[in-house]
């Protein structure tokens, strides 16, 4: 149909794995370096942007008739974009809600209205299931997500609420609220120390995490998750992509976790 957009480019991952997973890859001819899932994509189309750059005149010279971004982060690459004549859609949610009504709005441009409500539908049986699962718990470990380590950054929106989904209790849940990273850093460390999170888990934003630098941190010796070795790296394609896999596998990760150490506390 003409009046579908027939040459994508996604400057941020999780619109290309949705796109893959509606069958619809052919549409797109530009993705971000930061592209992991599908595999296959990096091999498959060109890289055209990272997060906050992006080669314009790449761009350009794929002749694209949507470009689709995420958050306020792009507001200046949408902006000169426009005013080249391009057609934008920016993403701007922070929750799970938002990234739900992303796979619908994504699957409605493209003609797969059914499959996004049949992916949706996917993620919403799952999420039933754990919460039926946790429901019955009678602890749940207090956990504090860092997002990155200087400085200290956590709480972003949806991965607040699948620690909460799958079984923990975010630390520092409050911070949420703030759609910016600036406004989510924790300025004092101590402060994790005196929260005692019992798990810890770790996804530093584009670079590896290191375990070792966390736990040498000044009386991090002191907090549960450290001396019973509750620290856990969740790779960051699968949990600060505001997409699918963030509520599949990112939330099966998670819960694996949780229920390992509920077990043992249960035994």
């Amino acid at each position: 149909m003409m009046y579908l957009p027939e040459r994508i480019v996604c400057l941020t991952e999780e619109t290309t794995e949705t796109l893959y997973l509606l069958g619809e890859q052919e549409r797109i001819v530009g993705i971000s370096t930061f592209t992991v899932r599908p595999a296959r994509a990096k091999k498959e189309k060109p890289t055209v942007s990272s997060f906050i750059d992006v080669h314009m005149n790449k761009i350009l010279a794929l002749n694209p008739d949507l470009v689709i971004g995420f958050s306020d982060i792009q507001a200046d690459i949408a902006q000169e974009l426009i005013k080249k004549g391009i057609t934008v859609w920016i993403n701007n949610y922070r929750d799970i809600i938002g990234i739900k009504s992303m796979i619908f709005q994504l699957g409605s441009l493209v003609d797969k209205k059914d499959l996004s409500l049949a992916l949706i539908k996917s993620i919403d049986t799952k999420s039933r299931e754990i919460s039926k699962e946790v429901s019955s718990w009678n602890i749940r470990p207090r956990v504090y997500f860092e997002e990155w380590d200087s400085p200290m950054i956590s709480a972003i929106l949806w991965v607040s609420e699948i620690i909460d989904l799958a079984g923990g209790d975010n630390v520092f849940s409050y911070l949420g609220t703030e759609s910016l990273a600036k406004d989510r850093i924790i300025t004092n460390p101590n402060d994790i120390v005196q929260k005692n999170p019992e798990i810890i888990l770790a996804s530093w934003c584009g670079k590896k995490f290191n375990k070792n630098k966390m736990i040498q941190r000044k009386h991090w010796d002191q907090i549960s998750a450290v001396k019973n070795d509750f620290i856990y790296e969740i790779p960051s394609e699968i949990i600060l992509q505001p997409g699918p896999a963030a509520l599949l596998d990112g939330l099966d990760a998670i819960h694996g976790i949780f229920k390992s150490w509920k077990l043992t506390k249960d035994n």
